[in-house]
């Protein structure tokens, strides 16, 4: 799935009555309670270590010189229940990502929490990441999203790659591989994306041009993109995964997509409380948040369901003629066509995983192109040498989408630095096959570790101004640089390595490729340059959609 890297882990701060309400509805998963009297004297050692162990944010042995105990790991509170009913109370679900930054500051570069029946280990450092990642083993384990799990047992559908581990994972993942993350697959699916994305700069220029006002002799436009984003990432998915349009972009766009669109964001909401509910209780006595889950996810593989059999219909109509030469001939039939006329994944098995790469891949990919219009709006200047370099590179690729982007170095690194600021989901998680030693503690095999990307991103010992909005630090030679210092894995939204986000080249061209004729077409303004409050349900989004003026060129 595209970046939906999940956290169970707890917030922060009161968020009032109101918040309080909401939790268990929409909030999001647990542990963490501000620390006791034992981990703030931790928490002022970690401080004083720190403070010697600048870029690399390493915890100065203790006076013996022993590696210390997991036990010894600052924590946020021992009982796990007990934080759970605090973090309840409080209302601060929603705040995950903030709560992890503030925890992080006052108790150092690791910590453990334990809320309700979840326990992990949280870390934000490269060096301690690149512990981690290489103790991953063959069969990368990371947290299983047991609510999902659980329905597509009781409905008895097949499980995608997303809830399999083991050798049964990694067989489906490599065969997935070649249709969707291999060169030769980005080659074919990329003149589709390329499709929608002008398609959607038409839809917006006409819109601009009829309920725009007109100023300096250019009409311009102030609206709330993100009903049209979420449009544009099902569209994009649709051509992409089953090979056809869906008419998203008509003036009167189908009840049928709206609806996908709504079941997605309830299977979202729903999912981080049932990460520490006991769900299967409320599966058996019909609470409505289990009821809300299932209904949401039962629309979802009925909306897929429908599209596979129109797709397997055309595939039969194809018979005869190869791969190849559908492809030359514009009758590229989409992941689905190209999985189902290898025959090598069961029908069942490709139904699971493309429910879940279009389940994945409209909020995580709309919500991120919110966030690059209002940085892209309110930085003018960065604005103005993006769209030059993608002027240049637009000219000289001859009309190739694949050119102009390899042109364009500053638009991969304007996504690379809105998911830093802003990454989708907050964290990605694993379970060392062997016991490691992080920040001179010792971590047993088999211990959940989340990767914390939120506090990782915004980390002044990791990253130089990280509150500045800089494509460019993202440039090939900086990189290297970079590296050489021992500050590898900063850039994480997608994951790594063999279990790394599936669907990131079908994201990563689809926002950039939306970027380029979006430039190309406007500049785009904010009537305000103040942060945009964000909140986390199972991912990171604004709490309110910013607003941008569209003005044509």
């Amino acid at each position: 799935m595209r970046s939906m890297s999940i956290r169970v882990t707890t917030c922060a701060r009161s968020q009032g009555t109101h918040g309080s309400r909401n939790v268990f509805l929409f909030g999001t998963a647990p542990q963490k309670a501000l620390c006791m009297t034992a981990a703030e004297t931790v928490a002022d050692g970690k401080l004083e270590a720190r403070k010697g162990a600048q870029g690399a944010g390493v915890r100065k042995r203790g006076v013996d010189g022993r590696v210390r105990s997991f036990e010894e790991i600052p924590h946020t509170g021992r009982s796990g229940w007990v934080n759970l009913v605090r973090f309840w109370r409080e209302g601060c679900f929603t705040q995950l990502h903030k709560h992890m930054e503030r925890t992080f500051n006052a108790l150092g570069p690791i910590y453990r929490e334990h809320v309700g029946t979840h326990r992990s280990v949280n870390i934000m450092m490269p060096s301690d990441i690149g512990e981690l990642f290489r103790s991953e083993g063959l069969h990368p384990q990371r947290m299983t999203l047991q609510p999902w799990a659980t329905h597509r047992e009781t409905r008895q559908h097949s499980k995608g790659i997303f809830l399999k581990n083991g050798e049964e994972w990694r067989a489906d993942r490599l065969l997935l591989n070649k249709e969707v993350m291999m060169s030769a697959a980005v080659k074919r699916f990329l003149p589709l994306l390329d499709e929608v994305a002008r398609d959607f700069c038409q839809m917006l220029q006409a819109r601009v041009e009829r309920e725009g006002r007109r100023e300096a002799g250019k009409r311009s436009l102030t609206i709330d993109p993100s009903p049209d984003l979420f449009r544009f990432a099902l569209e994009a998915s649709c051509h992409v995964l089953y090979g056809e349009r869906i008419g998203l972009f008509s003036s009167s766009p189908s009840l049928e997509s709206q609806k996908f669109i709504w079941a997605v964001e309830r299977m979202l909401a729903t999912t981080p409380p049932l990460l520490y509910l006991p769900h299967r209780l409320l599966l058996r006595i019909g609470a409505p948040l289990w009821t809300q889950h299932a209904a949401a996810w039962d629309h979802i593989f009925s909306h897929a369901d429908a599209r596979i059999k129109r797709g397997y219909q055309r595939l039969s109509s194809f018979q005869g003629q190869g791969s190849e030469a559908r492809a030359a001939g514009g009758q590229y039939t989409g992941v689905l066509g190209q999985l189902m006329e290898k025959g090598q994944l069961s029908l069942d098995l490709i139904k699971a995983n493309i429910t879940e790469l279009m389940a994945g891949g409209v909020d995580t990919t709309a919500v991120p192109l919110q966030f690059s219009l209002f940085e892209l709006g309110r930085n003018p200047e960065v604005q103005e040498r993006v769209r030059q370099q993608v002027r240049t590179s637009w000219a000289q690729a001859g009309g190739d989408p694949q050119k102009a982007l390899q042109g364009a170095p500053l638009l991969k690194g304007t996504i690379k630095e809105i998911l830093r600021l802003y990454p989708v989901g907050i964290t990605v998680q694993r379970m060392p096959i062997k016991d490691i030693v992080l920040q001179n503690y010792h971590v047993p095999a088999g211990t959940m570790v989340h990767i914390c990307l939120y506090p990782l991103g915004r980390s002044a010992e990791v990253f130089e101004d990280p509150q500045r909005f800089d494509p460019g630090r993202w440039s090939s030679s900086r990189e290297e640089g970079q590296r050489a210092e021992g500050l590898g894995f900063r850039s994480l939204a997608f994951g790594f390595g063999a279990r790394q986000c599936v669907g990131r080249r079908i994201a990563e061209n689809e926002m950039q490729l939306l970027l380029m004729h979006i430039l190309l077409s406007f500049h785009i303004s904010v009537s305000s340059s103040e942060d945009i409050k964000t909140t986390y349900t199972l991912i990171l989004q604004p709490e309110t959609p910013p607003r941008i003026t569209f003005s044509k060129l």
